[in-house]
């Protein structure tokens, strides 16, 4: 088993004033990895920075997560994920937005679970045999 690292994981473990590593090492021995889509959105929050500081350091914290977690990449496989779940969850009314669903395919290609943030967690539970695992916060730097 492992986990797929949602961008709500992060942000809510960086709005938490925690850092990501903090985070991450309470996952104990499980395995876990970040999928193309979280990078991407990591990103935008690098590229919308409201200093040059700021864009500076989410990006140190982008580059040393990955240093740490592999990159699993959005593949033939993970498309085909991605299409079965949005013709179950559109057929049954309960869409979840795109990048969600891109990550929720991720974790179903791999047979992981997804690591979400206390915010998220109720869309990614619309998906039948989803492991789904709130990120443990760590206590607020002083």
């Amino acid at each position: 088993m492992g986990l797929v690292i949602d961008t709500s994981a992060l942000v809510a473990v960086e709005r938490a004033g925690a850092d990501w590593e903090a985070a991450l090492g309470r996952l104990g021995a499980e395995e876990a990895v970040v999928p193309a889509i979280v990078r991407a959105e990591i990103l935008v929050g690098v590229r919308l920075a409201d200093t040059a500081a700021r864009a500076a350091a989410r990006q140190v914290k982008l580059d040393a997560l990955l240093a740490r977690l592999p990159l699993v990449d959005f593949t033939g496989e993970t498309a085909e994920r991605w299409a079965d779940l949005f013709a179950r969850l559109s057929r049954a009314g309960t869409m979840i937005p795109a990048n969600d669903l891109a990550v929720a395919a991720t974790a179903v290609q791999l047979d992981y679970g997804v690591l979400v943030g206390p915010k998220d967690e109720r869309h990614f539970r619309r998906i039948d045999g989803l492991r789904c695992e709130i990120v443990s916060l760590p206590r607020r730097r002083s």
